[in-house]
């Protein structure tokens, strides 16, 4: 949260520097292209990819939870579907495919 805010201040703080930058060659009430620009560096450092922390979340990544396992084979057999909309997901499971 921390960093999403962090992130949230650099843009803002980098939108107003631009915008409210002065040309003296160029009168005030026209902009051009050219001086709305940031350096790649500065543009980097909020721009970069989450990395993964841990073996853990690598695992979440490519692995279901047995419950999302359930689900999903109660959603693929479409009277525990329609039951489980009915009744909700415990009791449909358990009528069709036995121990929850």
């Amino acid at each position: 949260m921390r960093s999403l805010l962090a992130l949230l201040i650099l843009t803002l703080t980098l939108a107003a520097l631009c915008c409210c930058e002065k040309d003296l060659k160029e009168p005030s009430g026209s902009l051009s292209a050219d001086s709305i620009k940031i350096k790649k560096e500065v543009a980097n450092a909020f721009v970069k990819r989450k990395k993964r922390a841990s073996p853990y979340e690598w695992y979440l990544e490519y692995y279901k939870s047995p419950m999302e396992q359930m689900h999903e084979r109660c959603e693929n057999y479409p009277p525990c579907d329609y039951l489980s909309d009915q009744v909700g997901f415990a009791l449909a499971y358990n009528r069709f495919f036995g121990r929850y």
